[in-house]
Parts: C-alpha cells; structure tokens; sequence
C-alpha cells in the first residue's frame, strides 16, 4: 500500500484526527512560545549572550521537570489522558500571558524564568499523554504510519509557530509580549479542541484509574519502581531509548553552536541573525516532513534498528563534512539532514516504545523518555558551554558529535541482529 493511500486512510480515522488537531494546536503554540523564549534571552539588543548562559537557561528551563516526569507518567496512567488535554492546555494559556506581563513590566530574569518554567511543567504532562494515547486511537497495522504522521505533524506545527513568531517579532518592534500572547492564544484553542473527543476515548481503562490525587501520588514510589522493571524487561525498547538519547544530545549541542554563529558569526545586528535562525528552522521542518514521508516505507524495509542505525550512519558523515566549514550554505544543508534524521530516528523509537510497552505502563515509560530528551540536551548545552568560543565556530565539538554518531551505528546494528 502506497505511503499517500494509507495517509488517506489513516485520516478517516475520526478520532485520530481529533487527537492529531490537539497535537497540532499544542506543539503549535509551543512553537511560539519557545521562539519568544529563545528571542528574549539571546536576541534581546541588551543582552550578550554566551554558550554559558544558554546553557544556564535551558538548564533552568528543563532540568527541574526532569524530576517532574516521572510523577507525569505516574499521573497520566490513573488520570483521563483528555482531561489532561484540556486543563493543561488551559492552564498554559494563563501561565503564558502571566509570562508576556512579566515581559512588559520588565521584570528580574529569575522571576520571568520562573514563569516560563511553569508552561513548560504542563508541558511535560501534554506531550506524553498525546504519544500514550496514539494507540487508543488507530489500529496496530497502521501504528508505525501514525507515529510518522502524528509527532512529525506536530514538529512541522511546533516549527510553523516558531516561524509565525519570528515573522511577529521582525515586523513588530519589541514584540516578545505579543508572541507570548499569541501562543497563549493558540493553547487555548487546543483545550477546545480537546472537547471535541470522549472523555474516556483515550484511556488509561476505568480499573487503572485512581480519582483521588492523594492515592495517585501515593503510588508513585511503586508506580516509577514498576514501571522501570516492565522496561528492563523490553530491551528491545530500552536500546532504542538509549540511541535515541545520544542522538538527542548530539542534536542539542549543534543547536547552540547555531545559535551562536547566527548570533555572532554570520551577522552584524542581531535581527539579521533571528532572522538566518527562522531559515534554518524552516529547512529543519522540511526536514521533519521528509522524515514522514520516507520513515514508513524504511522501517519496513530495514526495520526500526536498521533505520535508526541508517539515520545515525548518515549524520556521522555528513555533520561534519557540512559543519566544519562553518559557513551559512553547508550548515543550512545540515540543519535538513539532522531534521530527517533525528525526527526519523524518533518516529522509529516511539514505534518500538508503545509496540513493546503495555499500555497500562506507556505513560510512565513515554514520560521517562520526556526526562531523557531534557536530560540529553541540557547536558549537550553545558558541554557546548565548555567547547564552544563566542562566535560558535568549534571543530572539537563538530568531531566529537560525529563519533558519537558512530557509535549509536555500531550500537543499533548489534542491537538489530540480536531482535531480528
């Protein structure tokens, strides 16, 4: 069956593109409010920025909802996955326009930092209901075209918010309020949408459910406990977890060393250099709409570890023959290659992920993937922190992404002969 007759088929779905207009909605705004969080702190013309103080602010932003995670999966499986939907949703449009308030009165940064850190709290609870709940909604013969279509739509939603932003805030003088207040917008219109599905329609099942909050949080001890055992028993889902890990990290250090050339490499004022990051970001998107594309008939083809195993070959040779130039045209190229490669390598591991892991434990697991994703690029910043100059130009950095690129390869290719 062709890629565009199941997509065909996949949207009849009814309540699959019900979920999907939630994702859609969701990552959308995220997508603005990241850019507005990102144009604040390091494109700000008062601000000089460093690698140290990106790294401190994703560290802020990112870290603490490392511990949060594991209490979210614990929580998304006793809690109604729409429920969390809409009230999540509804409570980051708040907490976003408090940020844009912040911004406008000019606040100290640790009190805005404060208030960013509260969206992305909810977020973690967002994100990892949506990809628990994927299987409540399609069947399993058309689950690796959903986890191709479903989070690769909503990157391509995150990167389309992100560019709405960055148009906003060029055209639009000191506008990072008025972003802030556009993503707030945005998720408010994902907690209607959610409103649109069932109550129950997206799990967990009634018996799993535990009402009372003081019971959930109770649990949760055993809950994490539980659920870490159920994944030490998948090893096929914890290797693909692991490669995914490295791969998110070698992502996350080649973002700052982009955001810095764009900031001081490439460009003399600093709106040139918002605007150079907004074209990279749109080719990463194309990117990500590749990876949709070319994942389903892939993993088909070579399987999931094959595919990612591909994925990560193809990165470890074309990083660092586009990278190290650090000129504009190479490095537009790779920001192409590392979307296809790293949505890609996602859509492969989800697959894995919720294939293998029961559903009563998928929301534990998919929020200790989420703490993962943080962990990785936190730490990838504070490492860029260490090896990058001012103006991002480092080739210690390009090499020892590309052999860490090598060595996901090697790593995926025994895993693959061991669950084939």
């Amino acid at each position: 069956m062709s890629v565009v007759r199941d997509l065909r088929v996949l949207l009849r779905f009814r309540d699959f593109r019900r979920l999907l207009s939630v994702r859609l909605l969701s990552q959308g705004a995220d997508g603005v409010f990241q850019v507005a969080l990102a144009t604040y702190v390091v494109f700000s013309p008062e601000k000089q920025t460093s690698p140290a103080s990106i790294a401190s602010a994703m560290a802020v932003l990112l870290l603490p909802y490392s511990l949060v995670g594991p209490f979210a999966g614990v929580l998304l499986d006793r809690w109604q996955r729409r429920q969390v939907f809409l009230y999540g949703n509804l409570l980051r449009a708040l907490l976003a326009s408090c940020t844009a308030l912040l911004i406008v009165a000019s606040v100290p940064d640790w009190l805005f930092y404060v208030s960013a850190l509260s969206v992305t709290a909810v977020n973690r609870f967002v994100l990892a209901g949506l990809s628990a709940a994927l299987p409540r909604v399609v069947d399993d013969e058309r689950l690796v075209l959903a986890n191709s279509l479903s989070p690769t739509a909503g990157t391509l939603a995150a990167t389309s918010g992100g560019g709405l932003a960055f148009a906003v805030r060029l055209t639009v003088g000191d506008s990072d309020a008025a972003v802030m207040l556009l993503g707030a917008t945005l998720y408010l219109c994902a907690a209607l949408a959610s409103l649109l599905m069932g109550r129950e329609l997206l799990g967990p099942e009634r018996s799993s459910l535990q009402p009372r909050l003081g019971a959930a949080l109770a649990s949760t001890a055993q809950g994490l406990k539980d659920g870490l055992a159920h994944l030490a028993e998948r090893r096929a889902a914890t290797r693909a977890l692991a490669a995914m890990t490295v791969m998110r990290f070698c992502y996350g250090a080649l973002t700052v060393m982009v955001l810095m050339l764009c900031r001081y490499a490439w460009t003399e004022r600093g709106s040139d250099g918002l605007a150079l990051l907004g074209v990279a970001l749109g080719i990463s998107g194309a990117g990500f709409f590749t990876a949709a594309v070319l994942t389903p008939w892939a993993v088909g083809r070579f399987g999931p570890y094959g595919w990612m195993a591909l994925c990560a070959g193809a990165a470890a040779v074309l990083e660092p023959a586009l990278g190290l130039p650090f000129a504009p045209a190479p490095l537009l190229a790779a920001a192409f290659v590392l979307g296809l490669i790293t949505q890609g390598a996602k859509i492969a591991t989800d697959t894995v992920v919720q294939t293998t892991v029961d559903d009563a434990f998928r929301g534990r697991v998919f929020s200790l993937y989420d703490v993962l994703f943080n962990v990785a690029f936190v730490g990838a910043a504070a490492v860029a922190a260490l090896m990058l100059p001012q103006d991002g130009r480092s080739a210690p950095l390009v090499i020892t992404v590309a052999v860490l690129y090598t060595t996901v390869t090697v790593a995926l290719l025994r895993g693959r002969r061991c669950f084939t």
